[in-house]
C-alpha cells in the first residue's frame, strides 16, 4: 500500500503516459523476439503480457521506493538487502508463472500443430522442474534484463538532476555573491559624495534604485535582450562619472545591432565596476577607462582597459585586480557558455585590460 501511495504522489498525467509507452514498448519487443518460435505473434503477446506484472513491479519497487527510501537516505546496507530480496522474488515469480501458466500453455499450444512435439521443460514434478539451474538462471536472465535497462535510464536521470541542481544552486550562489559585492562598492561611491555634500547624490540614489531593481527582479531570468543588459551598464558608467568627474577619461563605443540578441545577465557590468574599483578609485592623478563592445553576426566581443595605479616596490603590496568579480564572472561563463567564451585578462604595469568573446543566439521573435 505504501508503495502505491508513493507512485500515485509522483506520478504526473504525462509521467504516467510515458511510463505505459514504455512497458508497451518492451512489450512488443518481448513479443517479436519470442513470436518466431512460439505458435503466432498474437499467442507471444499474451504470454508475455502474464510476465509484465513481474517486471514492472520489480521496477517500480526499486526505482520508486528502495532508492529513495533507504540509498538516497544513506542505508546502504538495508539497500542491498532489499535490492537482492527484489532479484531473488521476482526470479521466483518469474519461474512459477513459467511452471504453473505460461509454460502448460505454450506446450499445448504447440501440440496442436505438432502432436510429437516433447518439451523436457516440463518433466518432472513442479518442484523438480522449480530446481533445475538451468531453467532459475534463464529466469533471472529474462527478469533482470530489461528491468536494469529501466533503472539505468532513471539513474542517469537522477544523476542529470542533480547536476542540475547542483549548477543551479552554485549559479544562484554566484549571483547572490555579485549583489552585495556590487552594493557594497556603490554605497562606498554614494558615501563618498554624500561627505563632500554633493547635489548629485539624489541622482546616484536614483540611478542605483534602477541597477538594483535590475538585478533583483529582471536578471532574475536566463537570458536578457543584449540591449537591456548594456542600457544598465551605460547607467552604471553614468553613476561613476559623477563621482569622478573630470579627474576621469572614459570612452565606450558600441559597434553592431544589439537588439536582436539576448546575453545571460550581469556578464559586462561586473567587468566595468572592477575597472572603476582597480583603476580609477585606486589612483590619485588622471585616470582613464576605455571600452568597446562590437557585436557581429553571432559573436560578442567587449574589450576594456583602464590605467593602472604606480605599483609599490613590495609585490606584497600591490592592488590584486583580478577581483571578486572577475573571478565571479569567469565561473559563471565556465558553466553558461561552456565551450563557447574566451576571457582573457592582461596585466601590464600600467595598464590592465580584459577581453572577453561571447557566441551569442539571436532574439527569438
Amino acid at each position: 500500500m505504501h508503495l502505491i501511495a508513493t507512485l500515485s504522489a509522483r506520478f504526473s498525467e504525462k509521467k504516467v503516459v510515458r511510463h505505459l509507452a514504455f512497458w508497451l514498448f518492451i512489450l512488443c519487443v518481448l513479443t517479436f523476439v519470442y513470436g518466431a518460435g512460439l505458435p503466432g505473434y498474437w499467442f507471444a503477446m499474451g504470454i508475455v503480457a502474464m510476465f509484465m506484472p513481474v517486471h514492472a513491479l520489480y521496477f517500480y519497487s526499486i526505482a520508486y521506493f528502495i532508492i529513495p527510501r533507504y540509498f538516497n537516505g544513506g542505508r546502504y546496507v538495508v539497500f542491498f538487502i532489499c535490492l537482492f530480496l527484489c532479484v531473488v522474488l521476482s526470479t521466483v515469480a518469474f519461474r512459477l508463472i513459467e511452471i504453473f501458466i505460461a509454460d502448460p500453455l505454450i506446450y499445448r499450444a504447440v501440440l496442436k500443430t505438432d502432436p510429437a512435439f516433447i518439451w523436457h521443460k516440463l518433466d518432472g514434478t513442479p518442484g523438480e522442474q522449480f530446481a533445475r539451474p538451468t531453467y532459475l538462471i534463464s529466469a533471472f536472465e529474462q527478469t533482470n534484463i530489461f528491468v536494469w535497462i529501466a533503472l539505468s535510464v532513471k539513474f542517469f536521470k537522477m544523476w542529470f538532476e542533480r547536476k542540475q541542481a547542483a549548477t543551479e544552486a552554485e549559479l544562484n550562489f554566484l549571483k547572490g555573491q555579485l549583489h552585495p559585492h556590487f552594493l557594497f562598492n556603490t554605497l562606498n561611491n554614494l558615501y563618498a559624495l554624500t561627505l563632500n555634500q554633493s547635489p548629485q547624490s539624489p541622482a546616484v540614489v536614483m540611478g542605483l534604485a534602477e541597477i538594483l531593481r535590475y538585478m533583483l527582479y529582471e536578471a532574475n531570468t536566463g537570458v536578457v535582450s543584449l540591449e537591456r543588459d548594456i542600457r544598465i551598464v551605460e547607467s552604471y558608467i553614468a553613476l561613476e562619472k559623477i563621482r569622478y568627474d573630470e579627474r576621469l577619461d572614459i570612452t565606450f563605443s558600441i559597434h553592431g545591432s544589439l537588439s536582436e540578441h539576448r546575453i545571460v545577465p550581469l556578464l559586462i557590468l561586473p567587468l566595468v565596476e572592477n575597472a572603476f574599483k582597480h583603476g580609477a578609485s585606486e589612483q590619485v592623478g588622471q585616470a582613464w577607462i576605455n571600452m568597446d563592445l562590437r557585436v557581429k553576426d553571432q559573436l560578442l566581443k567587449f574589450k576594456i582597459s583602464n590605467s593602472r595605479p604606480e605599483l609599490p616596490a613590495h609585490p606584497d603590496l600591490r592592488p590584486h585586480h583580478v577581483s571578486i568579480g572577475l573571478a565571479n564572472v569567469r565561473k559563471r561563463l565556465e558553466i553558461l557558455y561552456p565551450q563557447a567564451h574566451q576571457l582573457r585578462i592582461f596585466e601590464e604595469p600600467e595598464v590592465f585590460a580584459v577581453i572577453l568573446e561571447i557566441e551569442l543566439k539571436k532574439t527569438e521573435i
